[in-house]
């Protein structure tokens, strides 16, 4: 919820300059923004961010827009002049943080590369978000999520192996990204107490995704055994009278007997080829073949309650409006002005909506008049096309 205790925000009084689109840099730079850091949203004049045009017909401040860009100020900005990369200079001087998510060079041929940027303001933090890293094969490649999804590994696991591959119908890869760039940017904050001076930092999506596999790249890495915690024999996502529900049959001493229970079938486990974990592995088939079967026969809400009767862990399979109107997000104060607020609960000087999503410039004039420009400056740069 929205902070109401008085007390500072976390990152007050830290400024931002935000050159990110679309989704891995904005979510991270509104995250940023969300807990008191002053974001300054470089966007480029008339057009602005790629995702304020993603959504045919519904404007430049359409709701995907809206959900990665509150509590920023935008500031419309030509880089192509000199005029207008003076500004950018003279913002960050007085800055603390720098976010991109260019490809790797675009920043650099711009003369905003770290190197560029550390002359000017020592204590800059640089954050960049790319597809693939600063250096390697696929430097200069174009990252984008599902990319990432397919060359990292994640693409290729499935629940079943029946099933055909797949795209994660969510930004996995941005979002992760994005969250990991929020890390790096706050763990080079506290560095800099320590040291006065900032740093680069590089976050990529990919690197992102080979993290999320951490357990089953260990396996591999040391044992050359796969690990699916999806594929695991007493879990899966069954199909009943009115919808579906997910069952993930562990942490009991024998699962196996209680979903029997719960399904009002016989015993399995006391079948000899079904009597422990490696024997049910072996027999996945057959297993899951005998749950659909059974689940296939009521409703959700029935099954439901007689999988907790056995404290077996189980949910619903819901729709996304579903989970919007329940009142456990209600609950945790996640919708927020139409948007989801961020996931991060604190007791003092949290989340706090201070900026709506920007219209393309908005805050142009208002910016440069921070640095100093007088009235006659940013009339002559608006006249001339630098600020929008």
């Amino acid at each position: 919820m929205p902070d109401s205790t008085g007390t500072a925000q976390p990152l007050t009084g830290v400024r931002v300059i935000d050159f990110t689109q679309v989704m891995l840099g904005p979510c991270c730079t509104q995250i940023l923004g969300d807990f008191g850091a002053d974001v300054i949203k470089i966007e480029k004049p008339k057009s602005g961010d790629l995702s304020r045009w993603s959504v045919a017909g519904e404007g430049a401040n359409n709701p995907v827009f809206q959900s990665l860009n509150r509590n920023k100020r935008s500031l419309a900005l030509d880089l192509r002049g000199e005029a207008g990369k003076e500004v950018v200079r003279d913002l960050v001087a007085k800055a603390d943080v720098v976010v991109n998510n260019f490809r790797p060079g675009v920043m650099e041929r711009m003369g905003f590369g770290y190197a560029d940027l550390t002359k000017l303001n020592p204590r800059i933090i640089y954050a960049q978000g790319t597809g693939f890293g600063p250096t390697g094969p696929n430097v200069h490649k174009g990252g984008q999520d599902v990319l990432a999804q397919a060359l990292s590994g994640v693409m290729a696991r499935k629940a079943d192996p029946h099933h055909p591959l797949a795209i994660y119908a969510t930004a996995l890869a941005d979002f992760s990204a994005g969250m990991h760039l929020v890390q790096g940017i706050l763990l080079a904050l506290l560095q800099r107490q320590k040291t006065g001076r900032g740093q680069a930092i590089d976050v990529s999506l990919y690197d992102s995704m080979m993290s999320m596999q951490m357990q089953e790249a260990a396996m591999w890495l040391q044992k050359k055994r796969e690990l699916n915690w999806a594929a695991m024999p007493l879990s899966g996502v069954f199909q009943t009278t009115d919808g579906a529900l997910v069952l993930v049959g562990a942490f009991k001493e024998n699962p196996l007997r209680d979903i029997c229970t719960a399904l009002g079938i016989e015993d399995l486990s006391k079948k000899e080829h079904l009597k422990d974990l490696p024997a049910q592995m072996k027999a996945r088939d057959e297993l899951q073949a005998i749950f659909r079967q059974n689940f296939a026969r009521n409703t959700t809400a029935h099954w439901i309650a007689k999988l907790e009767e056995q404290d077996l862990l189980c949910a619903p399979v819901r729709s996304l409006a579903e989970a919007l109107a329940d009142e456990q997000t209600a609950a945790n104060g996640m919708v927020v002005g139409g948007l989801l607020a961020p996931p991060i609960h604190m007791s003092g000087g949290g989340f706090e909506v201070r900026h709506a999503p920007p219209a393309l410039g908005q805050h142009s004039r208002q910016i440069l008049a921070e640095l100093g420009y007088d009235g006659a400056r940013i009339e002559k740069l608006a006249g001339e096309g630098v600020v929008q």
